[in-house]
């Protein structure tokens, strides 16, 4: 309504949509400084768990004796989710560091950011995967273009009833789309917001091959904004306007990448994916359904 009144063009309707996108996606990144106690709690590993900056950091110990791992107090059925997270430092083969959206209770649900460390002078491996009713196996992964445990880093996560895009601070790296219509299944159930740090010694790095070197101990991961914005929704109570337009993450301007993002969307996985379930013809040698098309 606005741009018609000030008679935009087509091409400053465009850029005024993708200038909106970066606003709302921003929103979370400035203006707000949640505390972590105000959105999550610690949920293991508690004498591993330390704070920074009136709680507004936390760093996640891993020893031979424990890791950590801390959930969202609530659970949702839509929105947009991002952690600032840095990762531990030098030697972190391995070592696992988990961020991710989880339904455990008679359905499997999961959206995943797994962090697989390695060996100094190693890149660290992304992997992203989805599980919905229970299944899983949809694991794509990249290589980093940067040192995720020299900085920190935000990596979000957008979820309507159109789409699931995964970004690597403002880049979208993965897209899983809503194609129930064509029997794929699609994450629609409430779900937690979790954080998990441990050792995954069969399977993290080099599919088992390198294990975590203790002579390094502790290592150390560290997380940054704690701010949700979601659709909170009991488990045994599921809100049904949860992927209504009311909420800002599910309007038109979400269901789709703009034009910019599209571009930094393929060559980031141009030049950084390193494998993708829909083209593994070993594991799925009859594509499944949300590959094809």
């Amino acid at each position: 309504m606005y741009a018609r009144k000030m008679g935009l063009s087509p091409w400053m309707k465009t850029k005024l949509m993708v200038v909106l996108f970066q606003v709302f996606f921003c929103l979370s990144d400035a203006t707000r400084n949640a505390s972590f106690d105000e959105n999550y709690h610690v949920t293991w590993g508690n004498h591993h768990v330390s704070y920074f900056n009136q709680r507004r950091e936390v760093q996640l110990l891993l020893d031979r004796s424990s890791g950590a791992g801390f959930a969202s107090k609530a659970f949702f059925g839509s929105g947009y989710f991002q952690m600032k997270i840095k990762l531990p430092a030098k030697d972190s083969g391995g070592i696992v560091t988990a961020f991710y959206m989880f339904l455990n209770t008679t359905i499997h649900e999961e959206v995943d950011f797994e962090f697989l460390g390695n060996r100094p002078g190693k890149p660290v491996t992304l992997q992203t995967n989805v599980f919905t009713n229970g299944v899983g196996g949809r694991e794509q992964r990249f290589v980093l273009w940067f040192d995720p445990g020299a900085d920190f880093h935000y990596y979000k996560l957008l979820w309507n009833h159109h789409q699931i895009v995964f970004f690597v601070d403002d880049t979208p790296i993965r897209i899983y789309k809503n194609k129930k219509m064509k029997g794929v299944g699609y994450p629609n159930r409430t779900m937690q917001v979790i954080v998990s740090f441990w050792d995954g010694p069969d399977w993290a790095t080099d599919g088992g091959k390198t294990k975590a070197n203790y002579s390094n101990e502790p290592f150390l991961a560290h997380f940054q904004d704690f701010n949700i914005d979601g659709c909170q929704s009991a488990p045994s109570n599921p809100r049904k306007d949860c992927f209504s337009q009311k909420h800002w993450w599910n309007t038109k301007n979400f269901w789709h990448l703009s034009s910019r993002q599209r571009h930094a969307y393929e060559d980031v996985r141009k030049k950084h994916m390193n494998y993708d379930y829909c083209t593994d013809k070993n594991r799925y040698p009859t594509p499944l359904p949300e590959c094809v098309g």
